[in-house]
């Protein structure tokens, strides 16, 4: 029985399906953005223990030999592959000696931690990106220019850093670039997306096939109750042998159906023998009355085939009563006042009644 979409959306599973399918992704949006600042905010920390490490080295190497030793130190280690971010620039902020060739104006006037990340270049990366795309005419920038990097045209990186003044006012920075953790970041992003999408795709999937059954079984009870109501009690639901709510309902159902159907088979055995019952008596009036009125008679005759009419009018008066008391009893609202009876002389007016 194919449906459209508004009319499937109208049913109950449909809405929960529909409605466990937007908290699922609630719920996946949540876990993405929690997990892409989670792992952001890890990678900042442990950005930021390393520079602490790099300052404690620095410091130590400064107080063990003076400026000249601390240059040289960071000489070495701006050289290494992988190296942090290492900067000493005098006063006025002019780069003295480190790996980085330009900064962004204003992250060495203030000490401390950058609040934001800031762009930088490296040394050596502007005349290397200029011979790549053919600017040999252009001027290379000096080691002190504290220009932005993308003033001169040349893509600069992100980093965070320290910046610590020096004794001698001198100005230290020590960073790290943010390319890596960036990365990192987009990495568990773009999977964290993928599985989403995953995730709710097979969810539709889901929801359209489990869905796509469940109708279909809904249906065919609903065809099976209303062959039932147009009078075929002999009609039973469907029963798939998988044991799950429906097929539950449906045994039920069918179990009532039984019942139903056994009180009518019931109900018209009553009736057969309350008309076997009724029968006998009524044949009798009319036997009896037709009797009296065939022949001459005197008012005698007359006088006892009305007394034996009387009599059998009270048998079915009787009769009625008791069928009447027993569908009062039956229903609970009887009003009959009831009391004990002597079972022993009933039985022994059948025994009597039969022993013939």
């Amino acid at each position: 029985m194919a449906l459209s979409l508004p009319a499937i959306m109208k049913t109950t599973a449909a809405r929960l399906s529909a409605l466990y399918l937007l908290l699922f992704a609630l719920c996946a949006v949540l876990l993405v953005f929690y997990m892409t600042s989670l792992s952001a905010r890890m990678l900042t920390a442990q950005t930021q223990e390393t520079i602490n490490d790099e300052v404690l080295g620095l410091a130590r190497a400064y107080q063990r030999g003076g400026l000249p030793v601390l240059v040289r130190v960071v000489e070495n280690r701006s050289r290494q592959p992988g190296a942090n971010l290492y900067l000493i620039a005098d006063a006025n902020g002019q780069i003295l000696t480190g790996n980085v060739q330009s900064l962004e104006p204003g992250v060495i006037e203030t000490e401390g931690w950058t609040t934001e990340p800031f762009s930088y270049q490296r040394f050596g990366e502007g005349e290397l990106d200029r011979l790549r795309s053919g600017a040999t005419d252009q001027p290379a920038p000096q080691a002190g220019d504290n220009s932005t990097p993308q003033s001169t045209g040349e893509k600069g990186h992100n980093a965070i850093a320290l910046v610590l003044r020096l004794p001698n006012q001198m100005i230290m920075l020590v960073g790290r670039d943010l390319g890596e953790p960036e990365r990192f970041r987009a990495v568990i992003s773009r999977a964290l997306t993928l599985a989403l999408g995953m995730m709710g795709l097979g969810g539709l999937l889901i929801w359209f096939f489990v869905g796509r059954a469940a109708l279909k079984r809904i249906d065919s009870v609903s065809d099976a109750s209303r062959r039932i109501m147009g009078g075929d009690l002999s009609g039973r639901l469907p029963v798939t042998g998988a044991g799950d709510e429906f097929d539950r309902l449906s045994e039920n159902l069918n179990a009532m159906l039984a019942r139903i159907a056994m009180l009518n088979e019931g109900l018209k055995q009553v009736s057969d023998n309350i008309a076997h019952d009724l029968k006998t008596p009524l044949t009798r009036l009319r036997n009896r009355a037709e009797a009296t009125l065939a022949g001459r008679h005197k008012t005698e005759d007359y006088r006892q085939a009305l007394e034996g009419t009387i009599a059998e009018s009270d048998q079915l008066i009787k009769t009625f009563n008791a069928i009447l008391m027993i569908s009062r009893l039956e229903a609970g609202y009887s009003s009959e006042q009831t009391g004990p009876v002597d079972l022993a002389a009933t039985v022994s007016d059948v025994v009597e009644l039969y022993e013939p």
